[in-house]
């Protein structure tokens, strides 16, 4: 049974002993920010060719926590969690996404702010081909607690950040073909850092995010139609040179000297 049934038990007999008001405020485990509440702005400038992601913004709860199993048998507890996505809306004509999260969510649980993920992506896939798909890449995390946020296995150690958060990037555009198993093609923003930047900042007030497409030109990779020793994937670079060794990514170093 898991931590949330226990809850539900033993709120549904403190039910039997309560009003019914309070019943459905036990019940209750929702977020309900308090009005006027403190707030973070979180904000990406999108250049041309690229969209703002929908943001998915985790808040955490020590008050409604969950059990865990360790390796041993054991059994420990962790933060509640509960993760809502946000649409970011444009700031007039301007450029300019923006969404305010409440940093304390209240209701039951009396959530508090944890972690957002968002950023951007290629606007326009299906340029590149009718079956073309976004992939990754182009994707910020913003940490405001000590809890571990939801793409842990894809971060590397969080920046720490003292205030405000202003973030920098330029992308690479890269298109892969993929073959095994079946046909797909892939557009991916590529910086040579991975699919997330990742930062702590537990004090922030404002996050804003200005990415950038570097214009050299895109840079293309055609995976192997087999699985077979030898077989490597292909890049198709900017200048016309083509590579194929032991890379699962594009050579950073190369598309940077292209681009200088």
């Amino acid at each position: 049974m898991s931590q949330f049934s226990r809850i539900d038990l033993v709120v549904a007999a403190l039910c039997l002993l309560v009003s019914q008001t309070g019943c459905a405020q036990l019940m209750n485990q929702d977020l309900s920010p308090p009005p006027g509440g403190e707030t973070v702005s979180v904000s990406v400038k999108v250049p041309k060719d690229l969209a703002a992601n929908t943001m998915r913004v985790m808040y955490r709860s020590d008050k409604c926590p969950l059990t865990r199993s360790d390796g041993s048998g054991g059994r420990y507890e962790i933060d509640g969690a509960k993760a809502i996505e946000v649409e970011p809306q444009r700031q007039g004509m301007t450029d300019i996404y923006e969404a305010k999260l409440a940093k304390d969510g209240g209701g039951f649980c009396e959530w508090k702010l944890s972690n957002v993920t968002f950023g951007v992506h290629y606007q326009s896939a299906t340029k590149f081909g009718e079956d073309a798909q976004v992939g990754g890449g182009g994707g910020v995390v913003v940490i405001f607690d000590d809890n571990r946020p939801q793409q842990v296995s894809l971060l590397r150690r969080p920046e720490e950040v003292f205030g405000d958060v202003v973030v920098e990037s330029g992308y690479y555009v890269w298109v892969h073909e993929h073959y095994l198993i079946r046909k797909e093609t892939w557009v991916w923003l590529y910086d040579g850092v991975g699919l997330y930047r990742a930062y702590k900042a537990k004090n922030a007030k404002s996050v804003i995010f200005k990415p950038f497409l570097h214009e050299v030109g895109v840079v293309r990779s055609v995976g192997p139609k087999e699985k077979k020793e030898g077989n490597h994937i292909r890049f198709l670079y900017p200048d016309g040179s083509v590579s194929a060794d032991y890379r699962t990514e594009p050579d950073i170093r190369k598309l940077n000297e292209l681009r200088r």
